[in-house]
């Protein structure tokens, strides 16, 4: 039995995972960096290790130290999403450590990791795969020729990572020398890996996932699909399962082949396949994310399952406590992702301090956040500060319990994407449903569209700079036991463009 979790992560996931641990009453241990010193993840754990080397030391891909405070400490590793938690050398390491990763195996991991050869596995398993290559391009005259050879427009696209970084549109040949360059420099940034492969892009596609989840006796279940498709800079905004989009006929072949790809590569933890669905709902597999997603919370509401503790009991080496038949799909869910971001301003990062904080209450809201008035949120991590789900026994009712909550929620000293999440649940397309990827872009009102169009990043990422670094100008400033050390304008205002470029 697991008596002790360490959560190689931060923020509202750290969070979500404690909180099942404490329901299992399993003991909890916090990771941190000198930036989060005094986040809500560290106060919660009943054991805390700072893994920072210096105070400019951000980073929590610290595989090494993390390992060496688990065996320490006696803990399992659950590595939450992003950082670590799809890194196959890192389970690889704690399998030959003896420490429990809470998760797939290594092998699963690494074979999944790679886009390329995750296609041509669950090709071989029976999914269908958007035409593309299966080997990462070699140079502008190889995109060219496989770009004629499938037709535009086509898609580039990291291979080893997501999140929408590295990712490419192109729609002509005289576009893909330039988007050659930043695709293959976003992913070398984001991932460490410059490689691309080429797909093709299908129009107006509706992005759907489907949630597995498995253990190590060969036992797979699917606990439904979830509608993915507001997207910003092919990042996910807004979640809802079941899809309003997706047809029963359909439904049941999509959630039938995933099952079935999961048992042929006998996966075993929660999982994600994420495929694109055209206008005539056939389905293409794109990648499978072995982790816990964002937006789980959306489909444990409609089916009563905790990811989390199941996750537990796999890596603990016991069955999945029940079958297919056992799980019941109840009602309706939407998750708004709450970012520290301009919505105004071309989604633009949005650092500073919360200075109120009011969140929203009652039936059927459930609020995943690590996030307190008197929060400083940093230019150093992802700017999610929170998960807003509503259930409701129809779609209708979901949205009219999100529209509610999205009202009482205040956060101020900060922009916030709440404006932007009220105005989407007015939205005539949003309402029927009718929405798909290009959403944002086609379907908003003509407002918002104008002013995105006409907002300059670079002014919003010179405005952010000044203001953080006034901050950590008064902040230094008020400790007394502390010189006050200046850092250059144009430092910071590189640390946002990076930001700003990754967003």
């Amino acid at each position: 039995m697991i008596k002790k979790i360490l959560v190689a992560n931060r923020g509202e996931i750290a969070m979500r995972i404690f909180r099942t641990c404490r329901v299992m009453d399993i003991s909890t241990v916090a990771v941190y960096t000198h930036v989060d010193r005094g986040a809500l993840h560290v106060r919660y754990a009943e054991e805390a290790y700072c893994i920072s080397s210096t105070p400019d030391d951000t980073s929590y891909l610290k595989p090494e130290q993390i390992l060496a405070i688990a065996k320490q400490t006696g803990a399992a590793i659950h590595p939450g999403y992003g950082f670590l938690s799809e890194n196959a050398d890192f389970a690889r390491r704690c399998e030959e450590e003896g420490v429990i990763f809470i998760g797939p195996s290594a092998d699963i991991i690494a074979r999944m990791g790679i886009k390329t050869e995750a296609r041509r596995i669950m090709r071989e398993a029976g999914l269908p795969i958007v035409p593309g290559t299966e080997e990462a391009v070699k140079g502008i005259d190889e995109v060219k020729r496989v770009a004629r050879e499938i037709g535009y427009p086509i898609m580039l696209k990291a291979l080893a990572g997501g999140g929408g970084k590295g990712m490419r549109l192109v729609r002509s040949e005289e576009e893909v020398a330039t988007a050659l360059r930043l695709s293959q420099s976003e992913a070398g940034t984001s991932f460490g890996n410059d490689a691309v492969y080429v797909e093709k892009y299908i129009e107006n596609p509706h992005h759907i996932e489907v949630q597995i989840l498995g253990d190590k006796y060969g036992n797979v279940v699917h606990l439904g699909e979830r509608e993915c498709s507001i997207q910003r800079r092919n990042q996910k905004v807004i979640e809802e399962c079941p899809s309003p989009f997706v047809k029963e006929a359909t439904r049941r072949k999509l959630l039938a082949v995933a099952v079935e790809a999961c048992k042929h590569i006998g996966y075993y933890s929660a999982g994600t396949l994420e495929f694109m669905m055209d206008k005539d709902q056939h389905f293409y597999f794109l990648e499978m994310n072995t982790r816990l997603q964002v937006e789980h919370p959306v489909t444990e509401e409609c089916t009563g399952v905790d990811l989390v503790r199941d996750m537990i009991t796999v890596a603990e080496g016991n069955p999945l406590p029940y079958k297919q038949d056992d799980i019941r799909f109840d009602g309706s869910a939407i998750e708004c992702r709450i970012y520290a971001e301009d919505p105004e301003n071309n989604f633009m990062p949005s650092p500073g301090i919360i200075t109120v904080r009011e969140a929203p209450e009652g039936r059927n809201v459930r609020l995943d956040s690590a996030a307190y008035a008197g929060f400083e949120v940093s230019l150093h991590y992802d700017p999610m500060i929170a998960k807003l789900t509503c259930w409701g026994r129809t779609r209708a009712s979901a949205m009219a319990s999100m529209a509610r909550a999205l009202r009482e929620y205040k956060i101020l000293g900060i922009k916030t994407t709440i404006p932007f999440h009220q105005r989407v649940l007015k939205n005539a397309a949003f309402i029927e449903g009718k929405y798909d990827t290009t959403f944002i872009d086609t379907r908003f009102d003509k407002e918002d569209l104008k002013r995105r169009q006409n907002a300059d990043p670079t002014v919003a990422v010179i405005a952010a700079a000044l203001r953080h670094y006034e901050q950590e100008k008064e902040q230094a400033a008020r400790a007394t036991t502390l010189p006050v050390v200046g850092e250059s304008l144009w430092k910071h205002y590189g640390k946002l463009q990076m930001a700003a470029n990754n967003y």
